[in-house]
């Protein structure tokens, strides 16, 4: 049994997901009710998944005045966009059904003693934060912390973790994650041309010895912005000529331990900046890279307890030089304070799009990997300096050991100093000795025909050095050899190179060693935040919908979390296949012909789509196709991917409804019209809206030679009814984050796969070190692993197993259905700004609230924070247009919470009004002085208002309520005062 087309099955309620019940129960046994081999309808994910039952449906669609789901979209969706045949997706299974696949999956993966390094570490995930964060609700359903009062517990996760990444970097600023390893050393290269007053060279060097998957990410991002990178052996000095900035590994792929500090004095005195791409775990023990002058570190935080994962998610880090902060991509948490003045987290720096700035863009970066720089703060919360620097120390003596077992066994190890990794010189036997590993079940680094490289990790043994040994025929020393071993053997770190300043001394790495400890510090953190598991968040264009449990489980399965990106393709086999079903499955629910699942965020997607574009014009001869056409309303990574894509930004008008202005559109086709490469457009739009002049948009463009981008951030509101390739898209990307059910972590982390109509597919993202990853044309990688963050992939395969095609349909159809409600319900009380057909809107509404601030002086911003103390995260806040509120309730909430936002919107427009009348001062009432705090209402009171009217605004709070942690945070404060690391104690003293 799937569920049925279109909500409705022969005999039920039209609209209806459930199969009726034909008679009473008992009146004829059993078996009317529970056919063998046939899931019960309890059984049935999407019953589970999509909140509103058959009963309630009907009670949404008659409020809209319609009687079935298929008539509602009939009226909202053109007829031009809907797909004229199915999806061909097979047919849903139960959860149960789907684990036990995805059971067998993991089991084609070959689990490996992993000692092939390159930038990939095995770690021990500490059992209280693997089951208390990776594993919670309360973290992997939370957002992005746009509305700071609530997110107090996520924010002071990340200062924990900017503060480690400072202290072992020895570099003050930190930011909260990037997206990996690779893109933090792509946005570093840009960082430092741009801070670069001193050199107009658009030269980069780097470094031989850097990770390979690296230098091929860093190649790709340059190309387009006309960079010229120059891969170099910096052994021996910088090369002649000038350059603006220098890369280099510390340690080097190759295991080498360099002292860098010459290299770069000399780079400073030509002009040049230096970014090292430093191992954060050696960084404990090593001379960390801001003692050695560098001007921006950066790297993986994996090691800190990340799973493998077959090569992310993982955040990655970039910590800055004083005087660099204001130049940090992506996002930084700072501390400020709130209005009774008391310290309290946020963004600092307008961080939601600190450098998405249309044509003056500097990034494309508005994600972060916040679920996993969490983990790693903890990692380091939990272990504290010692724990770390004894971590680390193991690590170094078990390569120190298995270098000296090499020796004594006749093996040439190549480096003298070295950290973790331990490079073998075998003249001709490289791969006999890979060979001979995998025998004895470990995975080394095939360097070239004469080396293997050997890198020890938290979780190698003294057997694994044995295996090792074994391999190179050093077969004299054993197990029963490494005591002796490490006693005679040296530390294999230069006494300069050796750290002795203090990091991570803060209280909060030394507070919480025991795990009772590390419990209530994490539930302490997740109850000052507000996730899903809480409530409803309806934030609009982020579509914050339920992540099912079922889905979420696998990843933690050692088969997916513990195999290293670059382990031989056999030993990935259940990974390989799961890829290739989810692309076939994304490939056919869009209309498109291939799909790359590499990048690795909704941006590094866009990215992806226009290099594709720019391939392909460059394939045709018509290189000089240059200008990238955006409407006015379109999401700043646009237009911020197009200027990274080597394009020029040509923004085009929207009229007064929100939609695409096709007269501006054609006068921008005629006067660019050899030079437009594309037009990148949301669909529905960005107000929220099914544009009707979609495919008459799309033809102008294919008729003047460009190429449509359809970005596919809103493509919840099309899966089953349209398809994105049919009706003009020649590329788009998607968010796995919205659609497909991977959670936003707190801000990250995401998958942003690109899908391409034919002839764009040979020029999808590959990658140097992995054929199967995309084609041998393609433009090269976007992320550091070949499939990106992969780990995270099996839970949008399960969700559209589960689902089916006729389940993600009426998924659509629900969400459509509930933003149309809410619309309707609201539209009596607050103006819905942008309808489409017949007055409806898609998944999406826009809530007018500009009038009210000249009615009665009230902003969004306390409309949106007098949300919180009726138990709700704000709207998205103006975006598309300032002074808004953007709802998107999602298919995933029941009527009975629906009602409750509703009820609590019409109760503040109550609220409003009498602050309009003149009952409360426009400078002391509820909304002004929102949120609320316990310790605020426990106090003196002096307010207009009472303290239940504060507190208590709706009745069914007393029985539940969330309480905000802190009052309204001063946001301008922080900016003046930057603070981005863990402050004092006694700031929050009293």
């Amino acid at each position: 049994m799937t569920v049925p087309t279109s909500g409705s099955v022969p005999g039920s309620t039209p609209g209806s997901g459930r199969p009726p019940r034909t008679t009473a129960p008992g009146s004829d046994g059993l078996r009317a009710h529970a056919q063998l081999g046939e899931p019960i309808s309890a059984d049935v994910f999407a019953e589970r998944h999509i909140g509103p039952d058959a009963e309630e449906r009907a009670k949404m669609l008659a409020a809209c005045g319609f009687g079935s789901l298929e008539e509602l979209v009939a009226a909202a969706v053109p007829g031009g966009i809907r797909a004229d045949s199915p999806l061909d997706l097979r047919p849903a299974v139960t959860e149960g059904q789907a684990l036990a696949e995805l059971r067998e999956l993991a089991g084609r993966n070959r689990l490996m003693v992993s000692m092939i390094g390159m930038g990939y570490a095995d770690t021990v995930t500490p059992p209280v934060i693997r089951r208390n964060v990776l594993e919670n609700p309360a973290w992997y359903t939370a957002y992005t912390p746009y509305q700071p009062e609530i997110s107090q517990g996520r924010l002071e996760a990340l200062v924990n973790f900017q503060t480690m990444v400072g202290d072992l970097t020895g570099l003050p600023v930190a930011g909260a994650s990037l997206l990996d390893e690779a893109t933090a050393a792509a946005e570093a290269m840009t960082l430092l041309r741009r801070s670069n007053r001193k050199s107009t060279s658009a030269r980069f060097v780097v470094d031989v010895d850097c990770l390979p998957q690296t230098v091929a990410v860093v190649t790709t991002r340059a190309e387009a912005l006309g960079i010229t990178v120059d891969v170099a052996d910096l052994s021996t000095g910088l090369p002649d000529g000038e350059f603006f900035g220098v890369l280099v590994q510390y340690p080097g792929v190759s295991g080498a331990l360099r002292d860098h500090r010459g290299l770069i004095e000399d780079a400073h005195e030509r002009g040049a900046q230096v970014a090292v791409a430093a191992d954060l775990l050696a960084c404990a023990v090593v001379r960390p890279p801001g003692e050695i002058g560098a001007d921006v570190a950066v790297g993986s935080a994996q090691r800190f307890g990340v799973p493998m994962m077959y090569g992310g998610p993982h955040a990655g880090y970039m910590a800055v030089r004083k005087g660099l902060e204001r130049n940090l991509p992506g996002r930084l948490v700072g501390v400020s304070v709130d209005a009774a003045g008391r310290p309290a987290y946020r963004l600092a720096l307008q961080t939601r799009e600190q450098h998405i700035r249309r044509e003056k863009a500097t990034s494309n970066i508005c994600t972060a990997q916040v679920l996993l720089a969490v983990i790693a703060g903890m990692y380091a919360v939990y272990h504290g300096a010692d724990g770390l620097r004894e971590i680390a120390a193991r690590i170094h003596r078990s390569a120190a050991v298995l270098a000296a077992g090499l020796r004594a066994g006749g093996v040439e190890v190549v480096h003298e100093a070295y950290f973790d990794t331990v490079l073998a010189r075998v003249p001709g036997r490289a791969a006999e000795v890979v060979t001979a590993a995998r025998e004895r079940g470990v995975n080394l680094r095939l360097a070239d025909a004469d080396h293997v490289g050997i890198a020890c990790d938290e979780a190698t043994t003294p057997d694994h050095l044995a295996a090792v040994w074994a391999a190179f025929g050093a077969g004299s020393y054993d197990v029963g050899d490494v005591p002796d071993l490490d006693a005679r053997t040296s530390d294999a770190v230069p006494a300069d190179l050796v750290r002795t300043s203090a990091f991570c001394t803060h209280p909060v790495f030394e507070r919480h060693r025991s795990e009772t400890s590390m419990l209530r510090y994490l539930r302490g953190l997740a109850d000052d935040d507000f996730a899903l598991d809480r409530g409803m968040i309806p934030l609009g264009s982020c579509t914050m919908k339920l992540n099912p449990t079922a889905a979420m489980e696998p990843i933690s399965w050692p088969e997916f979390a513990g195999i290293h990106p670059f382990a031989p393709i056999e030993d990935a086999q259940g990974y390989l296949t799961l890829i290739r079903q989810l692309e076939d499955w994304l490939a056919r629910a869009t209309g498109y012909f291939a799909v790359s699942l590499q990048p690795n965020a909704g941006s590094q997607g866009e990215l992806a789509g226009l290099l594709a574009i720019r391939a392909y014009h460059r394939s045709r001869g018509e290189g000089e196709r240059d200008v990238c056409l955006i409407p006015s309303s379109a999401h700043g990574t646009n237009a911020a991917s197009a200027v990274l894509a080597g394009m020029r930004v040509v923004v085009v008008a929207a009229t007064e409804d929100g939609t695409v202005d096709l007269a501006d559109l054609r006068s921008k086709l005629g006067t660019h019209h050899d030079r437009v490469a594309a037009i990148m457009v949301t669909y529905p739009s960005t107000h929220g809206v099914y544009e009707e002049d979609i495919t008459e948009l799309a033809d102008l463009v294919h008729d003047a030679g460009g190429q449509v981008y359809v970005d596919g951030a809103n493509l919840n509101a099309l899966l089953g009814l349209a398809r994105l390739g049919e009706f003009g898209g020649d590329v788009s990307h998607l968010n796995l984050h919205k659609t497909f059910c991977i959670p936003h972590g707190g801000g990250g982390p995401g998958v942003g796969p690109v899908a391409v109509r034919e002839h764009l597919a040979p020029y999808l993202p590959n990658h140097p070190l992995r054929p199967e990853a995309g084609p041998a044309t393609g433009v090269g990688p976007v992320s550091a692993a070949p499939f990106g963050s992969a780990g995270i992939l099996p839970i949008s395969w399960a969700y559209v197993a589960m689902m089916g095609e006729p389940g993600l349909r009426l998924a659509t159809e629900s969400a459509v259905l509930a933003a149309n409600y809410v619309a309707t319900r609201l539209a009596p009380h607050y103006n819905v700004l942008y309808t489409g057909r017949h007055n409806l809107v898609a998944h999406e509404c826009v809530i007018d609230l500009r009038p009210l601030a000249k009615e009665a002086g009230v902003s969004v911003d306390d409309v949106a924070k007098r949300l919180i103390d009726y138990g709700f995260h704000a709207p998205t806040m103006s975006f598309p247009v300032a002074g808004t509120f953007m709802v998107e309730p999602t298919e995933s909430e029941n009527l009975a919470e629906l009602d409750r936002f509703c009820a609590a919107m019409i109760a503040i427009r109550g609220e409003i009004g009498r602050v309009a009348s003149g009952e409360w001062p426009a400078g002391d009432n509820p909304l002004v002085n929102a949120p609320h705090t316990v310790e605020m209402l426990a106090g003196e009171w002096d307010h207009p208002y009472t303290r239940d009217e504060a507190a208590y605004p709706m009745p069914s709070l007393r029985r539940r309520k969330y309480w905000s942690p802190v009052r309204r945070i001063d946001q301008a404060y922080g900016d003046r005062n930057l603070v981005c690391v863990c402050p004092p104690p006694d700031a929050f003293a009293e």
